[in-house]
């Protein structure tokens, strides 16, 4: 018996396979606050990211429809990433993964701390 392709039945599998990119979450938290260059975008990445890495990255929320690339026509060129609309009902959902990551961070932080305090070692 075959799976079955839940994409576009399933919410979950759904979200998780447009997700699917390293940084597809914390590029659409970089975006909330507006239009940002992609030059911007990449010294604002945690970690060295390559030209070609975010913008394969990009390209892909963009074919996924949660961004919006805007080129103008100037020297030197200049592009902007944004949320779409289907993106911006994303910032709920960001806010309340930042608040489970917090939770988290703190647990993983109390865990450490009481394996340390019984002797184990991390």
């Amino acid at each position: 018996m075959a799976k079955k392709d839940l994409y576009g039945l399933c919410p979950y599998v759904t979200s998780q396979k447009i997700l699917s990119g390293k940084w597809s979450i914390y590029l659409l938290y970089l975006l909330q606050e507006g239009p940002v260059r992609f030059n911007e975008l990449q010294r604002k990445m945690p970690e060295d990211i390559t030209h070609t890495t975010l913008s394969r990255q990009l390209k892909s929320l963009e074919e996924e429809g949660l961004i919006i690339r805007r080129e103008y026509s100037q020297i030197p060129p200049r592009v902007e990433y944004s949320l779409s609309e289907i993106g911006l009902k994303f910032e709920s959902v960001l806010e309340a993964l930042g608040n489970w990551g917090s939770d988290y961070i703190e647990f993983v932080k109390h865990k450490n701390h009481t394996m340390e305090k019984d002797g184990e070692a991390i």
